[in-house]
């Protein structure tokens, strides 16, 4: 307003040296205001968001690093209980193995009982018919031969000598007979 009271013409592009002053001066004084209480209050919040991101990072990091730790212990942890798997399998197959030869030696050793009990009871049973059989056809030879005799032979010395002479051919008759076949 000065320039226009003076005559000078106005240029609409170079600023008033006054307008310079109070605007410089009001700019002063907001950078200042802005220096003292806004920028520390900024500063503290950025060093605050940036320490949390740090700091985020640092335990994302160390959490990421114990969790491949622990995977790593449970791939090992599930390696040995495979490998303890199989070698339970394995002692399960030889115990199971060793039990079945044991059980089939213990039945071979029963049958073989069981086979020797029954010739050895056959046996007997074959002596037992034998000796009865020897007796009663000794009876009837005795008898027979008394009554082609015509006389007794009650005498037990005499009845036995008699029976072991008749069972003796008969033997030896079924003997040659069987050696002849």
């Amino acid at each position: 307003m000065f320039l226009l009271a003076a005559g000078e013409p106005q240029k609409p592009l170079t600023p008033v040296l006054p307008e310079i002053v109070i605007g410089l001066l009001a700019f002063g004084i907001v950078f200042f205001v802005f220096y003292k209480k806004l920028l520390p209050a900024i500063n503290k919040a950025l060093d605050e968001r940036h320490e949390k991101i740090e700091g985020g990072i640092d335990r994302a990091e160390a959490l990421q690093a114990e969790a491949q730790q622990t995977l790593d212990e449970y791939r090992e942890q599930l390696k040995d209980a495979r490998h303890e798997a199989a070698r339970l399998r394995q002692e399960a197959k030889e115990q199971g193995a060793a039990l079945i030869a044991e059980m089939r030696a213990e039945g071979q050793r029963q049958r073989e009982e069981i086979i020797a009990a029954g010739h050895t009871q056959l046996e007997a049973d074959r002596k037992q018919a034998a000796l009865s059989l020897r007796q009663d056809v000794g009876k009837l030879a005795t008898d027979l031969a008394g009554k082609l005799v015509g006389e007794s032979l009650e005498d037990h010395a005499r009845q036995s000598r008699t029976i072991d002479r008749f069972l003796d051919d008969l033997e030896e008759k079924a003997e040659s007979s069987g050696v002849a076949r």
